[in-house]
């Protein structure tokens, strides 16, 4: 039987992201309040425009609102893993902050956790992707390619939106761009990976922070780099045991 979630940490890494975060955070209390206990924490990767001055006068109208800032650009990863070591709830959500992804997602992804199975993660997968034509040929094509040398059958690893427990992310080794291979990841260590169609918007306003050159370049890298990973993780079975020693309630 599975546990019912009953309180989240939702993470938000921004850069340069002024023109869409206030709506996401309007979004999120919309979508979350009175529904379930949780706190928003906007991870700032040292962005040049407002975005950290305009959360930071929102903070007094949330009371579960934070405000990690980082003094440069480290990059999405690194935001993530610095939004989750400070969250305060087991629970994780990831969403993108430039307003794509649609929080009304998040209940329905929450629905379909499983609190019981170590490394357990649902992703989003989403039904209709609202990006340029050449983004969306460029995400079709690194997709083929991964999943002929992963094999790992999610059938959208870029979504952003993603649960899982803060201790399984911590748990596993971090490298850059570990948001990209969260799935695959989670499934060496012997999780199980959980997809649910959800909506994918038009970005309103602000660019993507990548360019598709600089996401085929780091994406082939990173392929080898899990590749060896994988080859040099001990057995799922084993890492079970060793999680479940140090994870007793």
């Amino acid at each position: 039987m599975k546990n019912i979630i009953k309180s989240i940490s939702v993470v938000i890494p921004v850069f340069n992201e002024e023109s869409n975060i206030i709506e996401l955070l309007e979004e999120l209390k919309l979508k979350l309040n009175n529904k379930i206990k949780y706190e928003v924490l906007v991870v700032d990767d040292g962005s040049t425009d407002k975005t950290a001055e305009i959360v930071r006068k929102k903070i007094k109208l949330y009371h579960n609102l934070k405000l990690i800032l980082h003094e440069r650009n480290y990059g999405q990863s690194t935001s993530l893993l610095t939004g989750i070591t400070n969250a305060k709830h087991d629970y994780i959500v990831t969403i993108d902050g430039d307003g794509q992804n649609d929080p009304s997602d998040i209940l329905n992804l929450l629905k379909k956790y499983d609190s019981n199975t170590p490394f357990f993660l649902v992703i989003g997968d989403r039904k209709k992707r609202n990006d340029k034509f050449s983004r969306i040929i460029a995400s079709r094509l690194a997709f083929l390619i991964r999943n002929i040398i992963l094999k790992d059958k999610v059938p959208d690893t870029g979504c952003a939106l993603k649960v899982f427990k803060k201790s399984d992310f911590l748990f596993v080794p971090f490298f850059n761009h570990i948001h990209r291979f969260l799935p695959f990841i989670f499934s060496t260590m012997g999780g199980k990976i959980i997809s649910v169609k959800v909506s994918h918007r038009e970005r309103t306003s602000g660019v993507s922070k990548y360019s598709n050159y600089q996401r085929a370049l780091v994406g082939i890298y990173d392929l080898f780099g899990v590749i060896w990973l994988r080859k040099r993780t001990h057995s799922s079975i084993l890492i079970r045991k060793i999680y479940s020693s140090t994870h007793k309630n």
